[in-house]
């Protein structure tokens, strides 16, 4: 997200000088994700952020396949994911590829005192369907609620940690940046005003807490599919100020304004995010289509060059039967899909939707894990069938 923004307090000029109170130099970090040629930010630490006390043999927490099937219509009752202790013992991948991994999460806290997570490998996409609280990082803090997406580049060191033990969250890895789609930018980065949102919509962080501490810190750093623990001898949040261009935000579902048409409007109209060789949409409450003769009900698709997930959060539609709070639908691509039996009928005349979804669709195929296989809906398959 190429917005400028700066927190704290930074010298004059990069790459100078820049004194503590006693004289000393603050230490100076470049944060990038795509080394020296995309967005980056800089940071300035009390102590170097190259302390490392101690280390540990990593763990391997890279998603298995359940099955080689990748051709089957599928449908998870995602709510039936177990709750966890804590955030990352709760994030439970369910499918996966090359290019994106999508868990559901159902913590009940967020991280013990003095332990971190880095995700070396992808940013981070979380959307939150159920709870609240604050996510906190060397930038700042960010409050969340339902409805929130926050999106964390790869690399950000945080805790989160939540208002209650009641979450529902629903997590998108991208191994590529997470960007705005391209068509809703000026050549120069500002959001245009055919986009569905803008830049008064997203939530920087705020309210940067500087801790000068020193002891033992660990951060689990997720790197190729392993966990490794990795202890630091000063606490990770020391930055006394930072500014650039790389930085976690929030954006809310609800900030998302629909695009609508005479008749029905392509899945792209709704995109949220863009990656590498998948998309993340966000449908939201909005006005069918108002041609006379118009059929609100999404026609049947070819689905040959991608797989399309779709998470259900709140509200109806139309499209489906049987719909509940936090089901996954996953039509692969190769095989058609659309409506169910009647809903095309039923849609006409229907004048809005107050559904409330995220969607996701990879143009590589994805698979499923032993988690999303516990949940599975096996009859699903069968219920386009009168």
């Amino acid at each position: 997200m190429a917005h400028y923004y700066s927190l704290g307090n930074i010298p004059h000029k990069r790459h100078t000088q820049f004194r503590k109170p006693d004289g000393g130099l603050y230490s100076e970090q470049l944060f990038s994700t795509e080394g020296f040629s995309s967005n980056s930010s800089l940071l300035y630490h009390i102590h170097p952020p190259t302390i490392i006390i101690k280390t540990e043999e990593p763990r391997d927490v890279s998603p298995k396949p359940a099955t080689d099937n990748i051709l089957k219509h599928r449908s998870y009752q995602g709510f039936k994911i177990k709750p966890e202790k804590d955030f990352l013992s709760s994030k439970k991948t369910v499918l996966f590829n090359n290019d994106v991994h999508i868990s559901l999460a159902a913590p009940q806290a967020g991280l013990p005192e003095n332990t971190f997570y880095k995700n070396a490998d992808s940013d981070e996409v979380i959307f939150v369907h159920e709870g609240s609280g604050v996510l906190k990082t060397p930038y700042g803090k960010l409050k969340f609620a339902y409805g929130d997406y926050l999106v964390i580049p790869r690399g950000t060191i945080y805790q989160i940690e939540f208002d209650t033990a009641d979450n529902r969250l629903f997590i998108v890895d991208s191994f590529s940046p997470v960007t705005f789609p391209k068509r809703y930018l000026s050549k120069y980065g500002q959001l245009l005003e055919h986009a569905p949102f803008c830049e008064r919509d997203i939530r920087k962080p705020e309210d940067l807490e500087t801790f000068d501490q020193k002891g033992e810190f660990l951060i689990n750093v997720k790197k190729k599919g392993l966990m490794y623990p990795i202890w630091y001898g000063t606490h990770p949040f020391d930055v006394i100020g930072w500014d650039g261009c790389e930085y976690p935000y929030a954006l809310s579902i609800h900030d998302f304004e629909p695009i609508t048409g005479r008749v029905h409007q392509p899945p792209p109209v709704h995109q949220t995010f863009d990656a590498h060789n998948f998309v993340i949409c966000s449908f939201v409450p909005r006005l069918f289509d108002y041609h006379p003769a118009a059929i609100p009900a999404p026609y049947n698709h070819s689905n040959i060059d991608s797989d399309e997930v779709l998470y259900y959060v709140d509200g109806e539609f139309m499209s489906r039967k049987h719909v509940e709070r936090g089901m996954i639908t996953l039509h692969p691509g190769g095989i058609p899909h659309g409506p169910h039996p009647g809903a095309v009928e039923k849609s006409i005349g229907v004048k809005e939707t107050k559904e409330l979804a995220v969607m996701v669709d990879t143009f590589h195929p994805l698979m499923m894990t032993d988690a999303a296989k516990g949940i599975e809906d096996d009859n699903y398959i069968m219920s386009w069938a009168e």
